[in-house]
């Protein structure tokens, strides 16, 4: 009897011991449309706004509006043409002024509200395509921006007079760059 148990109870073992454990399946199964409609929205606007910047562009010929490589349009509309005057660069200090206006050339903050800037190049917080904008001047030229939502305050706006996906207009002038030493 006592040999009897000893096989049933080691049988009983090994077949409760060869059984690999099974792999929880997932509470919840993300499919990704979240992420393809956001694709999808950020494209469409996108487009509805480059498309109502070219319409500005063509409409002002007289300015010779230039794409920049970061997703915006400018165009310098005091140049300075001086081999000694550099572009800023990391580390470098600019002291400019600029106002924001909406597409529709409604000023929504003055130079005088925002008053006269000081910015160390890439070592502040400073929407991407006015960073980007300030890396293209000289110290003495003013240019104006036109940046689509992306490049200017995006979904978040400024918390402030810009909502979201609000496409702006700058105009900036820079007065001094100081270099890093």
């Amino acid at each position: 009897m006592k040999r009897n148990l000893v096989i049933i109870l080691s049988i009983f073992i090994s077949v409760l011991s060869c059984k690999t454990p099974e792999a929880r399946k997932p509470i919840s199964v993300s499919s990704g449309s979240f992420i393809k409609e956001s694709v999808a929205r950020n494209k469409a606007l996108y487009k509805e706004e480059t498309e109502t910047i070219k319409a500005i562009i063509a409409k002002n010929p007289e300015h010779n509006y230039q794409s920049s490589g970061n997703g915006f349009w400018y165009y310098i509309s005091t140049k300075i043409e001086n081999d000694t005057n550099q572009k800023a660069s990391f580390g470098d200090v600019i002291i400019y002024d600029y106002d924001v206006k909406d597409l529709n050339g409604n000023v929504i903050y003055t130079k005088e509200e925002l008053k006269t800037q000081r910015y160390a190049m890439e070592q502040q917080e400073l929407f991407t395509g006015l960073r980007e904008g300030l890396k293209l001047m000289h110290a003495g030229e003013t240019a104006t921006f036109i940046f689509p939502s992306q490049t200017a305050y995006g979904y978040y706006g400024d918390e402030n007079k810009i909502g979201t996906n609000i496409p702006i207009i700058c105009e900036v002038s820079v007065h001094s760059i100081t270099k890093k030493e």
